[in-house]
């Protein structure tokens, strides 16, 4: 009895073995399959052999990239006040300071050029990657040939894999290099590939968009993108202001612009008083948390910034940051203090 249920015990771990096998081998078969007419494509469109050998050699689906593709975790929102305190760390506001100095010369250089503030690019750099510290370390081909082959998105896959093979052909980063968010978002910037082709820069002229570890490429290209996505160098983001308890619901969050001037009649005032020669400046009023949070007037500047990142926390918090990183630590005491 005991040995009749052992051997139909091992007859059922084989069969599920062999479905496991099998299952695999068609996974594989499917993705080597979209493989190759993907190259077919690539080829057509520029890519070499070679390049297609280098770039592809030894790639399998990533199990993990997938898993993370699917999964849809329940989103809590967690109110801007208690995202401004995760985000915007006292440790964070002196990594800024400190590479603010450091690359004093750099970025003014760079500032010069695109007329994009220094301290927005640092603080757009300290929130992707904790100033070039956290890249991420997924291979990128690997990432974005499994999504593209996954097929959920694969038309705006297989464009970012093409912009990828292309950095790759062109030699701004070798193949070992080559890595960035499981996504696909590369370098201190974290570009896309093909955000990567519209606006990196090789401002130091070697012939390469170092976006990985060539600074001045990284603030150079950031300003780019902010600068043809419309930064304005006449006013800033925005300021943080204070409205009437009895401020009309229908203004918060209102797309439409108003000058200064007029929001201040309303009884919205820009905490330490009117900047110098504002006047004429176009704001619109943002309170995240829906009336009962603090409150910024934000200009178009902002809404560049949300090109960048489509999240009015993330924009903020860039915004902050950049004036907590110019002004100092005893402007983010007050501001933690309303």
């Amino acid at each position: 009895m005991f040995n009749s249920a052992r051997t139909l015990a091992c007859g059922f771990c084989l069969v599920i073995a062999f479905n496991l096998v099998s299952a695999t081998a068609v996974h594989a078969e499917s993705f080597y399959s979209w493989l190759e007419q993907f190259k077919t494509r690539a080829v057509a469109q520029g890519i070499s052999v070679g390049t297609l050998d280098i770039a592809f050699q030894n790639i399998e689906p990533h199990q993990r990239v997938i898993e993370l593709d699917q999964k849809q975790p329940e989103r809590k929102k967690i109110g801007f006040e208690a995202y401004l305190r995760k985000v915007m760390s006292q440790t964070r506001i002196d990594q800024g300071r400190a590479n603010f100095r450091a690359n004093a010369t750099l970025l003014h250089s760079v500032e010069q050029e695109y007329g994009v503030p220094a301290q927005v690019v640092v603080s757009l750099w300290g929130i992707e990657t904790s100033y070039g510290a956290n890249t991420g370390g997924f291979d990128l081909i690997q990432s974005l040939a499994t999504l593209a082959w996954e097929g959920r998105r694969r038309d705006f896959f297989e464009k970012e894999l093409m912009s990828a093979l292309e950095i790759l052909q062109g030699g701004h980063v070798k193949r070992q290099d080559f890595k960035g968010s499981w996504a696909g978002a590369m370098g201190q910037n974290q570009f896309m590939p093909s955000s990567w082709k519209s606006f990196a820069v090789d401002a130091n002229g070697d012939g390469h968009k170092d976006i990985w570890t060539t600074r001045a490429d990284v603030f150079a290209s950031s300003s780019n993108y902010l600068k043809k996505n419309g930064w304005n160098t006449n006013y800033p983001w925005g300021w943080q202001v204070s409205v009437p308890d009895s401020f009309p619901s229908a203004y918060i969050g209102s797309k439409q612009m108003r000058s200064l001037p007029e929001w201040s009649s309303m009884g919205v005032h820009i905490k330490g008083g009117m900047p110098n020669g504002a006047a004429n400046v176009q704001a619109r009023l943002l309170v995240p948390d829906g009336g009962n949070g603090r409150a910024y007037l934000v200009t178009s500047n902002f809404d560049t910034i949300l090109s960048w990142n489509r999240s009015d926390y993330f924009a903020l918090t860039v915004g902050l940051l950049s004036d907590f990183i110019l002004l100092g630590n005893e402007s983010y005491k007050m501001h933690l203090n309303r």
